[in-house]
């Protein structure tokens, strides 16, 4: 992903009218960036899912009904496991990625499939989550603070289960290769790894979101311009 920054700005950064740079680009081979179809296509999907989520982060953070308590969701102990949980994952990923680029593939079978059974844990997490509140009678109908958590927890399962099909495509072919077969498998899997930081990063946003906008921030805030 740093890799693919830093390009995008050398590339800006670049002046096709200078002589130097005339010469670069007519051996150029034409292609840019240096990303698989599988890559491309997970980073259209952020664009897509990234207008969703903004959506919902800003009708919650316009429609808090004053009398809300703010923390209520922090509560539940399950949701700060459920964040740990998704640390793990991305730890996982991280972690199979850089094996791939050592060639390094004796791990790579067992850590997929931590991957997915850690990604099931966090879905189920979430659906206890949910339960605990319904038992609490907190439903999507009592308020926008209630409904904007379960839409964002609901479409943000969604993206992961969607990943969680592919995870099993791609993870029942490494499964029948031979270890120095599983290098082929490297562009599916990088795309994956990268699948799943963003749902981590669109994760952690709503969740310090839900923790900083809260009563005491907002009377901070209020001080500060009084």
């Amino acid at each position: 992903m740093s890799d693919l920054i830093k390009k995008l700005f050398g590339t800006l950064t670049q002046k096709p009218w200078e002589k130097e740079q005339a010469v670069i680009d007519s051996t150029h081979t034409g292609k840019t960036f240096n990303i698989s179809n599988q890559s491309s296509a997970v980073i259209l999907i952020f664009g897509v899912s990234t207008v969703l989520f903004s959506l919902i982060l800003t009708g919650y953070l316009y429609t808090i009904p004053p009398e809300q308590d703010t923390k209520f969701i922090f509560k539940l102990n399950l949701l700060w496991i459920n964040t740990i949980v998704l640390f793990f994952v991305a730890y996982f990923f991280n972690k199979i990625t850089k094996d791939l680029k050592k060639n390094y593939t004796v791990n790579i079978k067992k850590n997929l499939i931590v991957v997915g059974a850690l990604s099931y844990i966090f879905l189920f997490g979430q659906i206890f989550v949910w339960y605990q509140l319904m038992q609490d009678a907190k439903f999507v109908s009592t308020n926008s603070y209630f409904s904007s958590f379960y839409v964002f927890t609901a479409l943000h399962g969604l993206h992961l289960l969607g990943g969680l099909f592919f995870w099993g495509i791609v993870c029942s072919k490494t499964l029948k290769l031979k270890e120095n077969e599983i290098v082929s498998q490297s562009k599916s899997i990088s795309a994956l790894s990268l699948y799943w930081m963003f749902l981590l990063f669109v994760w952690l946003i709503f969740f310090f979101t839900i923790y900083l906008f809260n009563d005491s921030f907002i009377e901070w805030c209020k001080s500060l311009i009084t």
